[in-house]
């Protein structure tokens, strides 16, 4: 079975259930490698603009820590890691490396939800698309991924073309974006992330596009799996789908880690 390391609690404040039935959902499914990777703190806005349906609060970082690092205890049964999902905002590198050299976490999913200020994969904000050029989203999206997997401050990108969430697609080719971007993953030392949530959304897809994952696998770029769950019933969500995605481009293992250090397990 898949490993899943990217799982969700509630104290992110849009996830539902209750951090040991997640636990238990992947040991009914088999899934014996699993990872939390909770949004992290908004530390690039004040106290007073952060969004508690988005992340979790400064105080609860510290918590859920120690909530995940007791699950490891109680389930010597189960691989269970510390993971933490960081949002990347161009600016406040230095803030986001501080708080992470805080914490012993196995590894950091980096991900772009935000263009210049704008949630582009909130439902609120739909809206937005129409009124820019989606070709131009594309573009802005792709070279936010890159700048991201060059800070040096990730492990893993996340959800790696979640801009067609909502089932906006670009009219230009999309063949030089992957390409560029997947050449850049490659000489950064992240991995790619392949991410079921996507068959849960309009874009009825994983995350990312097989094109893109076998232009990843052409660079050499390791991938990792998660659903993306924010519901116990979300674990290993698509397994089936996704080891089929990862072979269709080429891949005969994925990768884990344990404090920052990569390790690789293969596709059964």
């Amino acid at each position: 079975m898949l490993p899943d390391l990217h799982i969700h609690t509630a104290r992110c404040g849009h996830a539902h259930g209750e951090m040991a039935a997640y636990v238990e959902a992947a040991r009914r499914r088999g899934v014996t490698h699993l990872g939390f990777a909770d949004h992290i703190p908004m530390y690039w806005l004040p106290s007073s603009r952060r969004d508690p349906e988005l992340a979790m609060g400064e105080d609860d970082l510290p918590v859920y820590v120690e909530n995940v690092l007791a699950l490891r205890r109680e389930n010597p049964d189960l691989t269970i890691f510390l993971g933490i999902e960081a949002d990347y905002i161009p600016g406040y590198e230095d803030r986001l490396r501080a708080i992470l050299a805080d914490y012993p976490f196995d590894y950091v999913l980096g991900s772009v939800h935000y263009l210049d200020g704008w949630g582009f994969d909130h439902p609120d904000q739909v809206e937005e698309y129409a009124r820019r050029d989606i070709d131009e989203i594309y573009r802005q999206y792709f070279l936010a991924m890159q700048e991201a997997a060059r800070s040096g401050l990730f492990d893993v990108m996340a959800h790696p073309d979640l801009i067609k969430k909502f089932g906006y697609r670009p009219r230009m080719e999309l063949e030089d974006l992957y390409d560029q971007t997947a050449r850049v993953l490659a000489g950064a030392g992240v991995c790619v992330e392949v991410n079921t949530a996507g068959l849960r959304k309009p874009a009825q897809e994983i995350y990312p596009a097989l094109e893109f994952l076998k232009h990843c696998y052409h660079y050499g770029v390791p991938a990792t799996p998660g659903s993306d769950a924010h519901h116990p019933d979300h674990v290993a969500f698509g397994w089936a789908e996704a080891k089929k995605w990862l072979a269709a481009a080429g891949y005969r293992q994925v990768a884990l880690f344990a404090k920052r250090s990569r390790q690789f397990v293969p596709i059964k």
